[in-house]
């Protein structure tokens, strides 16, 4: 049984930090690429961050300078730290796990989602 569990979300103030957290387990982690999507109340969900099994990132244009993307493999852990945080971060946070078999096929992983508000 495939499991995709995030920890960290919370209430933070505008400017500032929060660091989530995504265990995986029952997959082999060093094979997928993980990502971090985001769903705001009204919005569609949208990519945030990824991170590859060969370590390369990508970011969205919203969060670059901002966010930056981990990954532990011995933890089978990715992190997402979130620093200089504006209100318009505040969504549900859905960590992903993929893996590419070949071009048409992958299995993709969801996490339960955490929530992130930023306010005053």
């Amino acid at each position: 049984q495939v499991h995709v569990v995030e920890s960290g979300g919370g209430l933070v103030q505008p400017g500032g930090s929060l660091r989530l957290s995504c265990a995986a387990s029952g997959l082999t982690f060093n094979f997928y690429t993980m990502g971090w999507y985001r769903q705001a109340p009204g919005k569609q969900r949208e990519l945030v961050a990824t991170v590859t099994t060969g370590g390369s990132t990508d970011y969205a244009d919203s969060v670059k300078g901002r966010f930056t993307i981990s990954r532990d493999n011995a933890k089978n852990t990715v992190y997402l730290q979130m620093d200089s945080l504006k209100p318009e971060d505040t969504a549900v946070y859905y960590c992903n796990a993929q893996r590419h078999i070949v071009l048409t096929m992958s299995y993709t992983y969801w996490g339960q989602g955490t929530q992130v508000t930023v306010s005053s």
